[in-house]
């Protein structure tokens, strides 16, 4: 099963950069799962310990409001999701939902977190590049906030 793993995930964007042994660390670790249309794979606020690489489907990161709930991003395969795993003892940003049947490679934060003590390079690496995933995340916020609030938007009726 792990050649399958290594496999799926050399196809995706988030690795791209990583040496291949570093490739092969995270296949160590990683599992698939899937998840049905309609489905909450977190809420906001939830302690929830793992990491997503997105292989198929979309999935939509939301704020849950008290009466309804803003799409903030909508995301597609090569995509990553629950950064905020990484974090100790820290409640998730948004609430993530499956928009469609999809899969994704699964790693449970702490066997990440050991991969990296032992391996601080490859930590190093692995936090750089989800670094560049939390600012992402921080612009399609913003593109959000402003679409909403821009006087322009408002004048022309949206």
């Amino acid at each position: 099963m792990t050649q399958n793993l290594l496999q799926e995930l050399q196809k995706h964007p988030f690795v791209g950069d990583f040496k291949p042994e570093q490739v092969s660390r995270l296949a160590e670790i990683a599992t698939q799962v899937h998840f049905d249309s309609g489905q909450v794979i977190f809420h906001e606020g939830e302690a929830f310990g793992i990491f997503y690489l997105l292989s198929e489907g979309m999935v939509a990161l939301e704020l849950e409001m008290p009466e309804h709930v803003m799409r903030v991003q909508t995301l597609y395969p090569g995509d990553e999701f629950n950064w905020s795993a990484l974090l100790p003892n820290a409640g998730k940003y948004f609430q993530a939902r499956a928009l469609m049947p999809a899969t994704a490679l699964a790693f449970n934060a702490d066997d990440l977190r050991k991969s990296f003590k032992v391996d601080p390079e490859f930590g190093l690496d692995f936090m750089v590049r989800l670094l560049s995933v939390v600012a992402e995340r921080l612009r399609a916020t913003r593109v959000q906030l402003v679409d909403m609030y821009s006087p322009v938007a408002k004048r022309a009726g949206t």
